[in-house]
């Protein structure tokens, strides 16, 4: 029995030539195709795929957006969902690992990676483009290391962080939490030594690197 797949690119190119590729040898079969977020959230319930093949770059929503809805609502349990993207930055990996993706492989992968790929994640494994993994285990390690630092972070510390994060100076900061301009100063001085940051910019890097501005 051929393993049916969904194909979601906003190039019609590439999802045909997708779909002669894995069509090839007859143990993959195309059942739909979509070129946008919601068009393919439609047609998953319409065709009901085993494997969806995701791309992130798509109008109306994004991949990442189509695949937090997926987890997010009922598209049936056993369906799996494999990004195939331009995207080798570690964020967009996170990302998809954290919300829960199957399986992540680059365009630029050749047939038989894209169908080992497809073949692991049917029989429940996850499959990482190897040459990723280095990356991702180290932001992950870091992820580790932020998470301690941000559990040194007082109640108090979040909330400035926050408005750092935001572009605020000081006094803005004071008139918002209410308190005066130099506890501003001592509560960023001590936010700073404890993420080990030397200035405004790495501080808001590193809120919203971690997502602490969601964080109220």
């Amino acid at each position: 029995m051929s393993i049916r797949v969904m194909l979601a690119d906003d190039h019609s190119m590439i999802r045909e030539g997708l779909k002669q590729l894995l069509e090839f040898d007859g143990s993959i079969e195309v059942v739909a195709q979509a070129g946008d977020g919601e068009e393919c959230l439609d047609k998953l319930r319409q065709f009901v795929p085993d494997v969806l093949l995701l791309d992130i770059n798509m109008p109306k929503k994004n991949g990442i957006e189509v695949l937090q809805e997926i987890r997010e609502k009922s598209y049936g349990s056993d369906l799996k969902v494999l990004i195939l993207t331009v995207h080798n930055e570690v964020e967009y990996l996170l990302k998809a690992v954290d919300i829960g993706v199957d399986g992540y492989i680059l365009k630029d992968s050749g047939s038989a990676e894209l169908k080992k790929a497809i073949n692991s994640i049917m029989e429940g494994e996850n499959y990482i483009q190897p040459s990723l993994i280095p990356a991702l285990n180290s932001r992950l390690i870091s992820r580790d290391t932020d998470k301690e630092k941000i559990d040194s972070l007082t109640k108090r510390e979040l909330e400035v962080l926050i408005q750092v994060a935001n572009g605020m100076f000081n006094k803005e900061i004071a008139t918002t939490l209410d308190i005066s301009e130099r506890t501003v100063k001592n509560h960023i001085s001590n936010i700073f030594k404890k993420i080990e940051v030397s200035d405004r910019t790495q501080a808001a890097v590193f809120a919203i690197r971690n997502d602490i501005i969601r964080l109220f």
